[in-house]
């Protein structure tokens, strides 16, 4: 059979796990994300052959925050957060400055901020999304609802990402402008499947976020612990 991909979407693929096929999912996720959801769930992982599997669109959105992160200055704003009793003495165990140990501490962090956060995501939506189906979804798709919800959200909060990263009013704004998008998403896609009452879905809506957040605090702990590992490990 004949390549009908064009040269764009093939470099697009390679630099970013995107191609036609994504770039179509994410439009009908920002359309119609309830269309695409019951496709996913009704029709398999690629919603019968019209979109891509959400994991792989979820981790092409990732690749994309991971390059708005490295832009920004990297995850070294979590260090900021340490108290001087705790960061001071791993400086000094290092044998490294100040400035290096931040510098190596940032890049671990950096790398792994984005995917491991998005998979403490995932573990906390699961349970919920299986919970709220009027179907037994099983665990396989109930992580396929999961990272659809993820996907939802990721393709509105993508124009507020560059903002959102670092410390200070301007980050909390976005942050918390950030959270509000996760429940609109959820409200969005999940109508007739997750809950039938627009109330009830803004409630569960804000119930997910709230798991979320508790998770990505138990992640963004993790993230500072491989930073701060990475730092006294590295040359």
């Amino acid at each position: 059979m004949t390549d009908t991909r064009k040269p764009s979407d093939e470099l697009a693929e390679d630099f970013l796990g995107f191609a036609g096929r994504e770039v179509i999912t994410a439009r009908d996720l920002l359309l119609r994300p309830s269309t695409v959801l019951r496709a996913w769930m009704e029709a398999g992982p690629e919603g019968g052959g019209a979109y891509a599997r959400p994991l792989r669109l979820y981790l092409g959105l990732n690749a994309i925050l991971m390059l708005i992160l490295f832009l920004q200055g990297g995850a070294g704003f979590i260090l900021e957060g340490m108290p001087p009793a705790v960061i001071d003495p791993l400086i000094e165990r290092s044998g490294k400055s100040q400035d290096a140990f931040v510098a190596d501490a940032d890049g671990w962090m950096t790398l792994v901020m984005v995917p491991l956060l998005s998979a403490f995501y995932a573990l906390a939506a699961a349970p919920l999304l299986r919970l709220w189906d009027k179907e037994d979804l099983g665990w396989r798709r109930g992580f396929r609802a999961s990272f659809g919800w993820l996907c939802a959200w990721t393709v509105l909060m993508l124009p507020l990402a560059w903002f959102s990263y670092g410390t200070g009013p301007k980050a909390a704004m976005t942050s918390a402008a950030i959270m509000l998008l996760g429940v609109i998403a959820f409200v969005r896609m999940g109508h007739g499947r997750w809950f039938r009452s627009r109330i009830v879905g803004v409630f569960k809506g804000f119930a997910l976020m709230l798991a979320v957040q508790i998770a990505a605090a138990f992640g963004g702990v993790l993230v500072g612990m491989v930073g701060v590992v990475g730092a006294l490990i590295s040359p």
